[in-house]
């Protein structure tokens, strides 16, 4: 009998899965930011149909498999993963947000900051409590996917609290962007080190050296563009708090913006390495999706800093960069289509074979 392969995708699908609505997500929110308001549409389509059927795969995979799901969660390295379902939410909920969809943008902020609780927490508890410490050679890019979570969060606060009709709510926001992002920041600098030792004092096998490590870059431009959602907050909150930061953030930013501009040179040796020099296989993969993020985000961060603190540099590369995000969304994608025509073909041989 042929495999049934539902069943299959289900058992393994991966935790980052989301990564493809993040990706989607970002690049129709770059498309509309540097004039293309049709394909920005298009994608922000896609990025809404991806994210409501992963939901539901992720629904179904916890009903038929709770055993691998539970073992998922429960151990670090792979949980980190299941923090694209809270970059995605607070994602589609800032693209949504620019459409007067406030409302439904907020709602998937509160999911996703629930889910965040759950996660880091529980994740923190796990390590440090529960005594689930991951090696060294486990901690990759993957876990930088927890900053971009975590920023994802002050992004859409950001973007939601000028919208709010009511002032305490409009202030919450406002303060919970800037400790969100305060967070993240700290977060990144933590782990950043502890994966610069891993490979700086672990060799690194070309199987190692996915894609995942770009993920080094999003998180950077990630925290960049929650920076200048924060750069673009009325200075005159009661609290006091965007005002008194402004300057701060604003350097950061730029710290942060120039730290992930020099790694791009240094992912694109690393992929030369494993693909051409060390010949490892080029096909589709879901950590693709965690390339294509990045250099979506990176757009986004530069325009939106360099309209922040009025640098028209940063928003004439974006103008340009914006169209890498695009040309690498669609070869992805393209190489997705392949993997699912594919399979149909495979299982009708299958089939007949065994006829």
């Amino acid at each position: 009998m042929p495999e049934r392969r539902p069943s299959a995708w289900l058992a393994t699908l991966a935790p980052g899965s989301f990564a493809l609505v993040m990706a989607t997500g970002i690049v129709s929110i770059g498309c509309r930011l540097l004039g293309h308001p049709v394909l920005a549409l298009v994608l922000l389509v896609a990025t809404a149909v991806g994210f409501v059927l992963l939901l539901a795969a992720y629904a179904a995979r916890a009903a038929l498999f709770p055993g691998r799901t539970l073992a998922s969660i429960t151990a670090p390295s792979s949980a980190v993963g299941y923090f694209t379902v809270v970059a995605a939410g607070n994602v589609l909920g800032t693209a949504l947000a620019v459409h007067g969809l406030w409302l439904v943008a907020l709602v998937l902020g509160v999911v996703a900051f629930l889910i965040w609780v759950v996660l880091t927490y529980g994740l923190l508890c796990s390590i440090v409590l529960a005594g689930n410490r991951p090696r060294l050679r486990e901690i990759t890019g993957t876990w930088l996917i927890w900053v971009v979570g975590t920023q994802s969060v002050a992004v859409l606060a950001a973007a939601i609290a000028p919208e709010l009709p009511w002032p305490l709510g409009t202030e919450l926001l406002e303060a919970g962007a800037v400790m969100f992002w305060s967070v993240g920041v700290v977060l990144y600098l933590v782990l950043v080190v502890i994966i610069f030792l891993r490979l700086f004092l672990i060799e690194t096998t070309p199987r190692e050296m996915g894609p995942t490590y770009w993920i080094l870059m999003g998180a950077t431009a990630i925290s960049v563009r929650a920076a200048a959602g924060i750069l673009t907050l009325p200075a005159h909150d009661r609290l006091g708090l965007v005002a008194e930061m402004h300057g701060f953030v604003a350097g950061l930013a730029v710290v942060l913006w120039a730290f992930g501009t020099w790694f791009i040179p240094a992912l694109v040796l690393f992929g030369v390495w494993r693909h051409v020099i060390r010949r490892h296989s080029w096909g589709y993969e879901p950590g693709l999706w965690s390339v294509v993020f990045p250099l979506g985000m990176y757009a986004v961060a530069s325009v939106t800093l360099g309209r922040a603190i009025h640098v028209r540099f940063l928003q004439d590369l974006a103008a340009v960069w914006v169209w890498v995000g695009v040309a690498a969304w669609l070869l992805v994608a393209a190489l997705l289509v392949v993997v699912l025509v594919r399979r149909p073909r495979r299982r009708t041989e299958q089939g007949a074979i065994t006829t």
